[in-house]
């Protein structure tokens, strides 16, 4: 807090208060950290749109579920598709793989993530 609080021009213990109280608030809802995927052995980063024709989307989740190790994000979307996947994957063999699975569900675009900048 004290580093925070000189970023702010406020002492270590009136940050803490600031914190507190925004978490008390519920504006501070939680905190994460950044893991560096690379490092983790997955050097691919998909970005993956989801097109799924019928109404029916638990075999899609599903399928996800099973696939956790290589999902970061599965957003709900409006426009042309109905989700946007996040996925890291540690090779193209596993990528393919991944989307021979996938495949069976949706139909997709894939795009590859070339530097996070």
């Amino acid at each position: 807090m004290k580093e925070l609080g000189e970023k702010v021009h406020l002492t270590g213990p009136a940050t803490s208060a600031r914190v507190a109280k925004l978490e008390e608030n519920g504006v501070i809802q939680g905190y994460t950290i950044k893991v560096n995927q690379e490092k983790m052995g997955y050097s691919i980063h998909a970005i993956i749109q989801i097109y799924i024709k019928d109404t029916n989307h638990k075999p899609y989740l599903s399928f996800l579920k099973k696939q956790k190790d290589f999902v970061i994000n599965n957003y709900i979307v409006s426009g042309e598709s109905c989700y946007l996947l996040e996925g890291k994957f540690p090779s193209n063999e596993k990528l393919e793989e991944f989307l021979e699975g996938l495949s069976k569900y949706v139909s997709y675009k894939l795009s590859i993530v070339i530097n996070n900048k």
